[in-house]
């Protein structure tokens, strides 16, 4: 989300996992901004580079902040 909305500091991680649960709601993949020319070494990969609908019913959130603040959010439908 951070090319969607910039770096957001201390609250970075919040955004993420707002976001994630957004996507998880309402069925899409937010693609990422400002992805044009992919190293050749990602071939392969399925990296998003533009929204697309999809069911999502799990969800994990990264986020690695400030001084080693670092935690995992796991979201799942119910």
């Amino acid at each position: 989300t951070k090319s969607l909305t910039g770096h957001a500091l201390g609250a970075a991680g919040v955004n993420e996992a707002i976001y994630s649960m957004m996507m998880m709601r309402d069925g899409f993949i937010a693609g990422s901004a400002n992805v044009h020319d992919l190293d050749p070494a990602a071939e392969g990969f399925d990296i998003v580079t533009k929204t697309r609908d999809a069911k999502i019913n799990t969800v994990m959130s990264n986020s690695f902040g400030f001084g080693g603040t670092n935690a995992t959010l796991v979201f799942s439908r119910v």
